[in-house]
This record gives C-alpha cells, structure tokens and sequence, in this order.
C-alpha cells in the first residue's frame, strides 16, 4: 500500500483550493497517511481529513504526549531521548515518518526549517515529495537534495 507523509509548516492556517484537491486524490486513492500532531499545517490536515471521514491515518508523536488528533486515528508514539529539546525532538518522529512513506506531500510558508527538513529527509531517503509553497502559491516536486537547495532560493522550476 502507498503510504503519503503529509507536512508543513505551523504558521498555516487554512489549506488553499489546490492543496485540498491534490489531497481529494490522495484519498480517493485510498493511500495511507502519516501526519504529526503540531498546530498548524498538521492540524489542518487532519481537520480535513477527519470532515471527510477518511480513516486511513496514523498520527505521530515524539514521545508520549499528543498534541492534536482530531480524527481520534491510531497514534504512533516514535521514542525520543529526553534529553532533546526544540527542532531536535521533533525532527526524530519527521525521520520515522519519511522511513515509512513512499511519497512526501510537504506544504511550506518559505521560512519553516522543520517543513524544508522533511523534504530534505524524504529525497535523502531516495524518494519524491511534492511542495505546495503559500509564497507562490506553486506545486514543486522535489527529487534531490539540489532540488531542495533551489526551492529554498526559489529557483526550483514548476
């Protein structure tokens, strides 16, 4: 089965016409979904989701505490070491997310590290994702580290 890593940065607020659309063919496909549980993109995604019903969704935690999961799915609790703090904490439940995904599906505000890293996880690992970026409102499909070097200068091509 093909498992979609959904990603973005917390300072989106609502997912645009297009993004939604690309996301009514992920289901309709009937893929499976990892998400993360973070305010922003994360709990847009499954708000969404969870209004269409859709069950096919697990939802990652570093650690053990859930932030968010909306749709009450399945959790999968990635152990990190408490010593971690910040970006670090996180970044360890984006890597296993990345492992178990065929695809990423990233949306990304052109300043959040955290959604750039998923992308930069997702083709480190030899595998595509597709970029949504609110700056100019384009889809970018990513396949290599150079790809994501541009999209973080804008110079990657639609």
């Amino acid at each position: 089965m093909t498992t979609i890593f959904l990603s973005g940065s917390r300072s989106i607020r609502s997912l645009q016409t297009p993004v939604v659309s690309r996301l009514n063919g992920i289901v309709d496909k009937g893929f499976d979904i990892v998400v993360g549980d973070a305010a922003g993109a994360d709990i847009r995604f499954q708000s969404l989701l969870n209004g269409w019903g859709f069950r096919a969704v697990t939802v990652f935690v570093s650690g053990h505490r859930c932030r968010n999961n909306v749709g009450d799915w399945p959790v999968q609790n990635v152990p990190v070491d408490p010593s971690l703090r910040g970006r670090a904490f996180y970044t360890v439940k984006d890597r296993r997310m990345a492992a178990i995904a065929n695809f990423g599906f990233v949306l990304w505000d052109g300043r959040s590290p955290g959604s750039l890293n998923n992308c930069r996880e997702v083709v480190r690992q030899g595998k595509k994702a597709l970029v949504h970026t609110t700056r100019t409102q384009r889809f970018i499909v990513v396949k290599t580290a150079g790809d994501v070097d541009r999209l973080q200068v804008g110079a990657v091509p639609a």
